[in-house]
């Protein structure tokens, strides 16, 4: 990218940071797409976005919305985490189609979903904007 004094090319034409892109790690997406446990693969890949968020939805299904809001806040926190490694500021694109940013969007999703279902209304709120900023896409993918 371009550098302009402080700010990228992308920075400003769009008036905002560049899309952030997670590194991909694709062990635990194969172990999960192979049936492996989503908690076998948490255990094995504590810092996987994906394992938690996966987790957070079969837990949710089940009707244990408790349970699913601690995997999704997990999931959410190891994706901060990522992004923070991968150079994103506290805010901008986080692309979906991005196949690594799923995780962490999906572990996101399950939180907003999992706080409205427990009445957290400001966590609710928050978590579906922050989606929705992130990646429209994923807001509307995972509605």
């Amino acid at each position: 990218m371009q550098q302009t004094g402080s700010m990228t090319l992308h920075e400003n034409l769009l008036g905002g940071p560049p899309p952030t892109h997670l590194p991909d790690y694709p062990e635990p997406r194969d172990l999960l797409a192979d049936g492996t446990a989503p908690a076998e693969v948490a255990a094995k890949y504590p810092t996987s976005s994906l394992a938690w968020a996966q987790l957070a939805d079969d837990a949710f299904e089940r009707g244990s919305v408790v349970e699913s809001y601690a995997y999704a806040r997990t999931g959410y926190h190891r994706g901060l985490d990522s992004l923070r490694r991968a150079g994103w500021k506290g805010h901008g694109p986080v692309p979906w189609e991005h196949e690594p940013n799923r995780g962490f969007l999906r572990a996101l999703h399950a939180l907003a979903r999992a706080a409205g279902s427990i009445g957290e209304k400001e966590e609710y709120e928050r978590c579906t904007q922050f989606l929705q900023d992130s990646s429209p896409t994923a807001a509307q993918t995972l509605g």
